[in-house]
């Protein structure tokens, strides 16, 4: 059963996820600043006031998750059913044996992580050391990726491996027939732009843990 408290819940974690306190999420989906507050949560006469589905779908839309990935937060403060997903240090990526031709996550040198399932047998995590991509992704933050996330539009977080072996994580701007240009998440380094023939795969961020 859906509870008010839950649904709320899942809202302030799809924000924190995605690098935003609740007022921050309620502007980037095109909302009045202050229609997350906790305050506007509870109407005058005491009794619960639920997020609309129109809230909730452009929640959605401004941060590229799926519905079934919100349903996964929701359901996390009830104890979801859990999936172990396969996890390495972000430097790790880089190094060959760790992923197939494909992109997918291969051989044995990766440990797991549990997360709510979300019937993407794909997920595999990185966990990121250092300030590099600060303050998006902090040292120690674990993000999800899927490879199976294709679906990937401007503004989109995504983990992208270079045919040379070089593993970027950055804000996704947008690709042209020969090329892909990224935004990078910490402002004291540069952005890129990476030949499409360089490119050996590009795999959505769909959640960070904090």
């Amino acid at each position: 059963m859906l509870k008010h408290a839950d649904i709320w819940a899942g809202i302030d974690a799809l924000a924190r996820a995605h690098g935003y306190s609740a007022s921050g999420l309620a502007r980037a989906s095109g909302l009045d600043a202050t229609a997350f507050n906790p305050s506007k949560r509870i109407g005058p006469d005491g009794r619960p006031r639920w997020p609309s589905t129109e809230s909730v779908a452009k929640v959605l839309a401004a941060t590229g998750a799926s519905f079934a990935e919100f349903v996964a937060l929701v359901d996390q403060r009830t104890g979801p059913p859990q999936q172990l997903i396969p996890v390495i240090g972000y430097a790790q990526a880089g190094e060959e044996g760790f992923f197939d031709d494909a992109g997918f996550p291969t051989g044995s040198g990766w440990d797991e992580v549990a997360f709510p399932d979300v019937a993407d047998a794909t997920l595999y995590a990185l966990e990121v050391s250092g300030s590099s991509m600060e303050p998006v992704y902090r040292d120690g933050t674990r993000i999800i990726v899927s490879p199976d996330a294709t679906d990937v539009r401007r503004g989109d977080r995504v983990v992208v491996r270079t045919r040379d072996g070089e593993v970027m994580a950055k804000e996704f701007r947008r690709r042209t027939a020969t090329r892909v240009e990224l935004v990078s998440l910490n402002p004291e380094h540069e952005d890129r732009v990476i030949p499409l023939v360089e490119v050996d795969w590009m795999h959505r961020i769909i959640w960070a843990s904090q």
